[in-house]
């Protein structure tokens, strides 16, 4: 007698539980099936199948933690440099809640050059040259503007819509809406260069949503993800009667209780045993070549950003929906023209790396990348005027107005959207907000931000809330 057979009594729900037609089988088809509902309260969008024909079937986002100067990358305003040294406009500091600044400051011009690339002539730094090489493909949109000044929120508010903890990111809203195209991948991966963002792994949290929906932190050096690997002494078939065992009694759970996180638990365990023999190849780039690994200017073994945007590049290949990357040491209150040329090489050569490796391999028109922060940065000098001689100046955090670039996807590449006044304080034209760069987002893969859904609480909750509208100018 089988250890199923033993617990099964002659009752008519024991009997649902295991000929397949009772809650449980219901439930377990539900966590392990993508082509069925993403959970029993969602009344709107089913796995695969989006709400309209989408441009694009992943993302990539790079979150560049800290908030980068738009003033010294993408951004160009000569008549700040021209200005350098003055007392700042009042209505630029009067009434303005400001993170760190309280004197009234003078204005910071960059010191950097900026070229013109590509048939639009688009202005990117000279820090940016690899970038610029794929000008042709680049949208920067430089008029969005969030509602939070100081890191953590803000970084809350750009990937949940919301400044406090217990929503869901961007990465989940799409697993939720779209599923995965590789049952033995996550649907939402994660990537880290440096510690770990202020608001931490609430960034890519699920939420309330289903938990099968939140971002899997995979790591380029040691186990590629916690305790993926076999306990000393167990071996694959252990595991796999562990597994076994485990889900036979969460199955049972589940008939009795219909809770689709045990549904979620379920397929997690599932999803673990499979990544043992799939994640290990996928973070190995030994297999790429030469020119490749140059290209990006990554090396085996290492944790870098390079290393991590080609790890993109192999996460979308094999099907994963969302990629996120966040790169640490992007918070420049002081330091700034000695740090940003630094950040700026770390960046350009990967970045440029990626989209055209993506365009070889046929990916490009398909991937969404994104690059993006939290917020931008001042035009005024955050510190004494008498230190901006030294390279201790930097610029403080900064809501009204800042940079995020788009490419591949459906996106119209050699854009320049918006406009910010001539000092590059808050825009003039085609303002954005946050709420439109994530409408935006889902746009291109299908969904329709007004549409994807989930009821929470007695209420429909969505990733732009109340708001939000699609940026159509940088579209195709």
């Amino acid at each position: 007698m089988t250890s199923r057979q033993y617990y099964l009594t002659e009752t008519r729900r024991e009997f649902l539980k295991y000929t397949g037609t009772g809650i449980g089988a219901l439930g377990l088809a539900s966590a392990l099936n993508n082509n069925l509902y993403a959970a029993s309260n969602n009344e709107s969008v089913s796995f695969l199948n989006p709400h309209f024909v989408p441009k694009a079937k992943n993302v990539i986002y790079i979150h560049l933690v800290g908030g980068p100067s738009h003033l010294e990358l993408f951004d160009h305003k000569p008549e700040l440099i021209k200005r350098d040294g003055q007392k700042c406009p009042d209505h630029m500091f009067k009434g303005k809640q400001l993170a760190f600044i309280r004197d009234h400051p003078t204005l910071l011009g960059t010191r950097f050059k900026y070229n013109k690339y590509g048939q639009g002539g688009l202005a990117l730094s000279e820090h940016l040259p690899l970038m610029g090489k794929m000008a042709d493909h680049l949208a920067i949109v430089k008029t969005v503007r969030t509602e939070q000044f100081n890191h953590a929120p803000a970084q809350l508010f750009l990937h949940t819509g919301f400044e406090r903890f217990g929503r869901p990111g961007l990465g989940s809203w799409v697993s939720y809406g779209l599923g995965t195209e590789n049952r033995d991948l996550p649907s939402y991966v994660v990537l880290i260069t440096g510690s770990v963002a202020g608001a931490g792994n609430s960034l890519w949290g699920s939420g309330f949503l289903p938990t099968l929906h939140q971002g899997v932190e995979f790591r380029s050096q040691g186990d590629p993800v916690l305790f993926l690997s076999n306990p000393k002494g167990i071996s694959d078939q252990n595991r796999r009667d562990i597994i076994s065992g485990i889900n036979f009694l969460n199955e049972t759970a589940l008939a009795d209780v219909g809770d689709p996180e045990i549904a979620t638990r379920i397929s997690q365990y599932e999803l673990a045993y499979r990544m043992q023999a799939s994640v290990p190849e996928l973070m190995s780039i030994n297999s790429e070549t030469s020119s490749t690994l140059e290209s990006y200017g990554a090396k085996p073994g290492n944790k870098s950003f390079a290393n991590n945007c080609l790890l993109a590049r192999r996460l979308v290949e094999r099907g994963v929906r969302f990629v996120q990357l966040f790169d640490q040491g992007w918070d420049h209150h002081s330091g700034l023209f000695g740090s940003i040329p630094k950040k700026a090489r770390q960046l350009d050569r990967p970045v440029a790396a990626l989209i055209s490796d993506l365009r070889e391999r046929g990916l490009l028109d398909e991937t969404l990348i994104v690059i993006g922060a939290e917020f931008g940065r001042t035009p005024m000098l955050q510190g004494l005027s008498n230190n901006r001689a030294a390279n201790n100046v930097g610029r403080d955090h900064h809501k009204e107005a800042y940079s995020m670039i788009f490419a591949g996807g459906g996106i119209r590449g050699g854009t320049s959207y918006g406009e910010t006044d001539e000092l590059g304080y808050q825009a003039i034209d085609n303002p954005v907000h946050v709420h439109d760069i994530n409408a935006t987002i889902l746009h291109q893969l299908g969904l329709n931000h007004e549409r994807l859904t989930f009821k929470y609480q007695g209420r429909k909750f969505r990733l732009t809330d109340v708001h939000g509208d699609v940026i159509n100018g940088i579209l195709t």
